[in-house]
């Protein structure tokens, strides 16, 4: 008897939701009710909570879950531990703006305690939304070991780490030239700049009449705060200028500036002198450091200029720049003006250009040497050592020289942000005392320190402060290091780098042993997504009208790791129709077995079809254990579709009327069995319910299928 489902069109909706709640009551994706012994663990990459999954997410969901599933059926104990990102900077962001909109109200309005109740209550909400996405997906993590990086766990990891570094001398407060953002009022590191190519101009001018040497720059304005000319020391044209000290009057503002050989000027850009302006650019802050240059601050947090008189006094710099470029005009200071291309730093969560700007901060010492276990090294150190040595292994390895030259390339990190939501940095001041500790100092007048940690300082601990750490490391003992990281290339830097460097720190191990590099999801154009443009393909509304596991298999079928990949409403569509092809498949097999109890392969045809299947499923079974996601899926895809589909069932419909029923019978079943099995993974929805639907001839178990033994050994 045919089940009267299989009689009917494959219907997901009424399907998906359903099965994912029988896995999670069935207690199938926590791995303490597995009886195996080797671990496989995944950390989800934490979504933040400022809004709602898109592609992106699903497809390193997708991929994640593939590779749980697979090691689940292997026999594993595969735990995916998930979890959400307070994401600090972009979440009160967001929060301040829709504020301001509705209630015309700055966060300094309404006082640090209602806005961090404002914050958390909307990060509740999307963190809420975002989890019954992740199940929508049927992301099959373990939801007991629920994690955020803002919870009470994750803050105690966060300032017992601090603490540690600052007592080694990797944490230190300094006055240096950071990433100021004028819109945000915040620090921002170098990996949260967004450069945008936009028209600019160079000008070439001297500063006065009387002055020697003419410099190029495209911010004029910057000038009134300069305190050096630099030239390359082999640059013959100044030779005779350098130690030279001369002082004038730039639009108003009096400056005095010294001539200084340095090796960093490049003597084919401009004129090949450089103003040097240490208090608002990074590299002539370290030049002024070399060089024991005053530092002479010009510019504020709100991108006014601080000197001068009413031409360029509290206007904003481009307002400045104008006043600026107007005066060397009527000086006949202006030599040329050049229109360039320039990659202005803009920031990556508020749009605002960013202004370096001099602020006493808190650092990472990325270079500093420090002891541990009896074994010197750096931060710096411990992030190359374990790609090179191939503790950590980067899929595709071509992101192996990326992943180096930003090592090499890598300054201390200002870790310290001047927003309110985030971990408050565990330091206590009172009058000249200075206190770090995982909590509180006793005593009164104690202040703690007014900022927050970057969002990446919690992040960077997440394989094993999701784990319990520091204080209940049971899970640390048996699931860490964890197997598997799957993360998109852009954020390769500010988070696997960070996260490789914290746990060698902390613990002396990798994070991951590997690390599988997604591309971007595209629309059918090759265009990334975005909002402005309209193009955005929502994956909860692709699944209420096609089907989450059609979903799925679009994102991972022939596309390569790394690899951009381009997605329409069209292709989903048509995984749909796979979908009900597999659905089809499945009816006409029970509908041929219902005399059939058990078998074998006796025809030469039968052995031959029995042992390709096999050989089809080493090969499959190779792929998916060595990452290859987009080469499994579409071999899966072709073996149903074209082999079994297109050609073993057509001739079977001959061959069950014959003598060799039997054996024709055997070999559907198992055809049938097996290729379920191995498209779960993928596709789970659909492949859980058919096998629901298949008398025990043919599955040999009742236990649900996201626990079946996988069909030959990995």
């Amino acid at each position: 008897m045919i089940p009267e489902k299989l009689l009917k069109p494959y219907n997901p909706q009424d399907t998906e939701k359903r099965i994912y709640e029988a896995w999670e009551t069935g207690g199938f994706f926590n791995p303490d009710n597995s009886n195996g012994t080797e671990t496989y663990t995944i950390i989800l990459p934490p979504p933040n909570v400022t809004g709602t999954l898109h592609l992106g997410h699903v497809l390193g969901a997708t991929i994640q879950d593939i590779a749980i599933r697979f090691n689940r059926m292997n026999g594993k104990k595969a735990l995916w531990i998930p979890g959400t990102d307070h994401a600090a900077i972009a979440t009160q962001a967001k929060v301040e703006k829709d504020i301001m909109k509705k209630e015309g109200k700055s966060r300094h309005d309404l006082g640090r305690e209602e806005m961090l109740k404002r914050i958390n209550e909307f990060a509740k909400q999307s963190h809420d939304t975002i989890v019954s996405q992740l199940k929508v997906t049927g992301a099959s993590c373990d939801w007991s070991r629920e994690a955020f990086t803002l919870d009470d766990k994750r803050n105690l990891a966060v300032r017992t780490i601090f603490k540690q570094m600052y007592d080694d001398g990797l944490i230190y407060r300094g006055f240096r030239v950071v990433n100021w953002d004028p819109k945000g009022q915040t620090t921002i590191s170098d990996d949260e700049i967004v450069y945008e190519e936009r028209k600019a101009t160079l000008y070439t001018f001297k500063y006065s009449k009387d002055f020697p040497i003419a410099i190029s720059t495209s911010r004029p304005e910057t000038k009134v705060g300069d305190t050096a000319v630099a030239v390359h020391p082999d640059d013959a044209r100044y030779k005779d200028f350098i130690g030279k000290e001369y002082s004038f009057e730039f639009c108003g503002v009096p400056v005095t500036v010294k001539v200084i050989a340095d090796k960093e000027v490049d003597p084919e850009f401009g004129t090949g002198a450089l103003g040097v302006t240490p208090a608002h650019s990074q590299i002539d802050f370290m030049m002024a450091e070399r060089h024991n240059l005053p530092i002479k601050q010009v510019i504020n947090e709100y991108a006014k200029i601080t000197v001068g008189d009413e031409r360029i006094l509290n206007k904003k710099t481009t307002d400045a720049r104008t006043a600026i470029v107007e005066w060397l005009k009527s000086e006949n200071l202006m030599i040329e003006e050049k229109e360039i291309n320039q990659n202005v730093s803009t920031a990556e969560r508020t749009g605002g250009i960013v202004e370096p700007l001099p602020k006493l901060q808190w650092f990472v010492a990325v270079n500093k040497e420090f002891t541990k276990n009896g074994h010197t090294t750096t931060l710096k150190d411990i992030m190359r050592s374990a790609v090179a040595e191939k503790k950590v292994e980067i899929m595709p390895s071509h992101f192996d020289k990326t992943y180096f030259h930003w090592i090499d390339n890598l300054k201390d990190w200002c870790i310290s942000r001047q927003i309110w939501y985030g971990h408050r940095i565990p330091v206590w001041y009172k009058g000249e005392e200075v206190y770090c500790g995982i909590d509180a100092p006793e005593g009164v007048d104690w202040k703690q320190d007014e900022d927050t940690l970057d969002t990446w300082f919690s992040s960077g601990l997440w394989t094993f402060s999701t784990m319990g750490w520091p204080t209940d490391i049971k899970d640390l003992k048996v699931f860490h290091p964890t197997n598997l990281l799957v993360t998109a290339y852009e954020i390769l830097f500010f988070w696997v780098a960070r996260m490789i460097m914290m746990t060698g720190y902390a613990l002396d191990q990798v994070p991951f042993k590997k690390v599988l590099i997604t591309g971007i999801v595209r629309d059918q154009k090759g265009v990334k997504f975005s909002k402005s443009l309209g193009n955005g393909i929502d994956p909860i509304d692709m699944a209420d009208k096609f089907g989450m596991d059609a979903t799925r298999l679009t994102l991972v079928l022939g596309t390569a790791p790394g690899t951009d990949m381009k997605v329409s409403e069209d292709k989903i569509k048509g995984n749909r129709n796979f979908g009900n092809k597999l659905w089809n498949i499945t009816r006409f097999i029970l509908t041929s077995l219902e005399d059939y109890t058990d078998g074998e392969a006796t025809t030469p045809e039968d052995i031959k079809i029995m042992g390709d299947h096999y050989q089809f499923l080493i090969d499959i079974t190779k792929d998916i254990g060595e990452y290859r996601y987009h080469l499994a899926s579409e071999k899966i895809y072709h073996y149903i579709w074209h082999t079994i589909a297109d050609v073993i069932i057509e001739e079977s419909k001959t061959i069950l009327t014959g003598d060799n029923k039997t054996s024709r019978q055997h070999v559907l079943a198992t055809l049938l069995r097996n290729s379920i099995t191995v498209l779960h993974p993928f596709m789970p929805f659909i492949t859980e319910e058919l096998w629901a639907l298949l008398p025990k001839s043919v599955k040999m178990s009742d236990n649900m299928l996201i626990v079946q033994k996988w069909p030959v050994q990995a």
